[in-house]
């Protein structure tokens, strides 16, 4: 598949993915939505030890094109279940998925499904100074999708997730890292370096041990801490069997940088 509405390049373990309708704050369409899915194939393929997902232009992602799911003459209106169904719910499921590290880089304004990608969608967030986060569907009579009722009041709070939702105010990106609803928010011009130095960390980790870390805390959100210490057991068990924990101690005992393989 060729693509018009995303960048997406993967070399030395490192997936990128760019969305790239820079003149509508890259906002999702049908045909975008496609091309995330077919490269997200490529990455779950294999040869990625990371993701990194940001956008073109002054925007992150504005959310769903409206004039794509505008109501119809004649009253017709659109299935937006089936919207959710089609696009965004699987699109959450898959990135939540991926047995490696998922970094959003946000540019600038993350709006909506553009928002809620970034939250429930990540690992890791890093946004730029000047980006912000809006739940704008409080303006339009809906809920915010996309993840966004998990993952709001898990990240924040019952009470913010609650003024967020409710009234659909503008997030600064500092406020948003001083609130833990994101992981770090850097000044523009160091925006591009701390993702590259990311990727470039991530890239070289023990992605098995990180795809597991990943997987657990996942999975403790629904469940009790005696389950979740079966979990523990279970994990630990097939990782200390891996070649990334045997190469670990032996370069921790002879004092050197380990050399991870991700397995």
């Amino acid at each position: 598949m060729s693509y018009e509405n995303i960048i997406f390049e993967q070399q030395d373990g490192v997936a990128r993915i760019w969305l790239n309708r820079p003149d509508k704050l890259n906002s999702f369409t049908a045909q975008m939505h496609e091309e995330l899915a077919d490269a997200l194939s490529k990455v779950e393929q294999g040869g990625a030890r990371v993701l990194l997902l940001s956008g073109k232009g002054r925007g992150f992602c504005a959310g769903q094109d409206l004039s794509e799911r505008q109501p119809g003459e004649g009253g017709t209106r659109v299935d937006l279940g089936e919207t959710v169904e089609t696009f965004y719910a699987p699109l959450i499921r898959r990135l939540n998925a991926l047995p490696l590290p998922v970094v959003v880089g946000v540019n600038g304004v993350a709006a909506g499904a553009g928002a809620n990608l970034a939250l429930a969608g990540s690992d890791i967030v890093i946004a730029a100074e000047s980006a912000s986060f809006i739940q704008p569907f409080c303006r339009l009579g809906l809920i915010p999708d996309t993840g966004g009722t998990y993952a709001l009041p898990r990240l924040v709070g019952r009470a913010r997730a609650m003024g967020l939702a409710m009234l659909g105010d503008r997030l600064s990106a500092r406020q948003a890292q001083d609130w833990g609803l994101i992981w770090e928010c850097v000044p523009d011009s160091e925006f591009e370096a701390r993702l590259s130095a990311l990727a470039g960390h991530f890239a070289t980790a023990p992605t098995k041990g990180l795809a597991y870390t990943k997987r657990a805390i996942n999975q403790s959100l629904g469940n009790t801490l005696d389950t979740q210490l079966d979990v523990e057991r279970d994990m630990m068990r097939e990782l200390g069997f891996s070649e990334d924990y045997a190469e670990g101690v032996s370069a921790f005992l002879e004092k050197r940088q380990p050399v991870f393989k991700g397995k």
